[in-house]
């Protein structure tokens, strides 16, 4: 199946290429996600007639995940957590514990831009974290986990 890419979608393309990729992915994930569009002669040429309109959309896009990112650096989000003996958590802190605790702060996250690169924390102490916040714009976040009295 061949695309137009509407996105800058990672490890695939930018805005505008077009590419081949699975019918599952297509017809799954790409098309109704809004990413894509068949690469068809009638699209291609509705396309080429929007691309200047979809270009700058994205820029304004990567504009304001700039922006947030420079506002998140300085970020460093604390989180309580019930803690047994030896520094361990019952249970953990994970994806919506990290975007709740940012929202607390004054700046609101999305789950899904949370990344947890070893799984959820599951002891206290300092810890990194990675926010997602544009295919171009990855920032890391501190966040310490103390107990909670």
């Amino acid at each position: 199946m061949e695309v137009i890419l509407l996105k800058k979608i990672a490890n695939l393309g930018n805005i505008g290429d077009r590419v081949k990729v699975r019918s599952g992915y297509g017809r799954n994930y790409l098309l109704p996600g809004g990413m894509a569009t068949l690469a068809t002669a009638k699209n291609i040429e509705q396309f080429e007639a929007r691309k200047a309109e979809i270009e700058a959309a994205a820029a304004a896009e990567l504009t304001a995940a700039q922006t947030r990112s420079e506002a998140l650096r300085a970020l460093r989000v604390t989180i309580a957590a019930k803690v047994g003996s030896e520094g361990r958590l019952f249970g953990s802190v994970g994806t919506t514990d990290i975007a709740e605790a940012c929202a607390r702060a004054g700046h609101p996250v999305e789950r899904a831009e949370v990344r947890l690169p070893h799984g959820p924390i599951r002891a206290i102490g300092d810890h990194v974290v990675t926010l997602h916040l544009h295919s171009d714009v990855e920032i890391e976040l501190p966040v310490s986990v103390v107990a909670e009295e």
